[in-house]
């Protein structure tokens, strides 16, 4: 019997090894990790850094979800979740997930950066959610090719939303993106609904536009192989919302690249 049970053992941990790994030059648990994708930042609506510990827990609740833990924050990072804004998660700890060291986000490491439990929940950061059921707004992109679009689409998105949708595919390659319906609040600066896009891990840095209204912008080429959106809504008007399609390519194809029918020149 001692036999068979180590026999067995060793089988469920063989097992968990190959569930763990590099698949297609991204990093990925079969189950775990791919449900960490769950894994969401949020800011208040009145701008980043406005909302207390029972604050953030509202937010989190008020989607059907929760503060994410330590280590559902970390096996999102994993699988590419980078943002460089600190934000509440599970027990009053805050921190924020960093994917590639920068100079001005992480202090030049990889990894949580960690702030630690706050003794003052009335400080004021983002928060980390966990939500692996509701992947309508947001989430960590691996795929080669996704539709990304509104919440609700093709009916109009609601009030007061935030959204960030974080594109990852293999190194080596770049990433198209298409836009194919777009109608949104229109005011000249595009300060009330709008969807901004990031040729980077976050949205810090990289901008690469913010559009709003109805007209379709022209296709947009990463320089790497990451791309962040953000899509925000104000407490007035809504509209149709959006719709675009990104595709990853070799990086070695060159400026000018064709990936199903669809031309674009890159980001200078």
């Amino acid at each position: 019997m001692h036999v068979l049970a180590l026999l067995w053992t060793l089988v469920l941990l063989l097992k968990e090894a190959q569930a763990w790994g590099f698949r297609n030059g991204i990093f990925h648990n079969s189950i775990w990790l791919e449900q960490a994708a769950g894994v969401y930042h949020r800011e208040s609506r009145k701008g980043r850094y406005q909302l207390t510990y029972r604050e953030a827990k509202a937010v989190c609740q008020y989607e059907g979800g929760k503060l994410a833990t330590y280590e559902q924050l970390e096996a999102a990072r994993q699988i590419g979740l980078h943002v460089c804004a600190a934000g509440w998660f599970d027990k009053g700890r805050v921190g924020y997930p960093i994917v590639k060291p920068g100079a001005n986000c992480g202090y030049g490491k990889v990894g949580i950066i960690d702030y630690g439990y706050r003794l003052n929940k009335s400080e004021r950061w983002d928060v980390y959610c966990y939500n692996p059921h509701s992947k309508e707004c947001g989430g960590v992109l691996t795929e080669q090719q996704k539709i990304i679009q509104s919440p609700g689409f093709p009916e109009e998105y609601e009030n007061e939303q935030i959204c960030y949708w974080h594109i990852r595919v293999r190194a080596g390659q770049k990433i198209l993106l298409h836009f194919l319906e777009l109608d949104m609040e229109d005011d000249p600066s595009c300060m009330a609904d709008y969807l901004e896009v990031y040729d980077s891990y976050d949205d810090v840095s990289g901008f690469a536009g913010r559009f709003c209204g109805d007209y379709l912008p022209d296709d947009i080429i990463s320089t790497g192989n990451v791309m962040t959106l953000k899509f925000l809504s104000d407490a007035s008007f809504t509209a149709g919302g959006f719709q675009l399609e990104y595709v990853a390519f070799d990086a070695s194809l060159g400026p000018q690249v064709q990936t199903n029918n669809i031309t674009a020149a890159p980001l200078s």
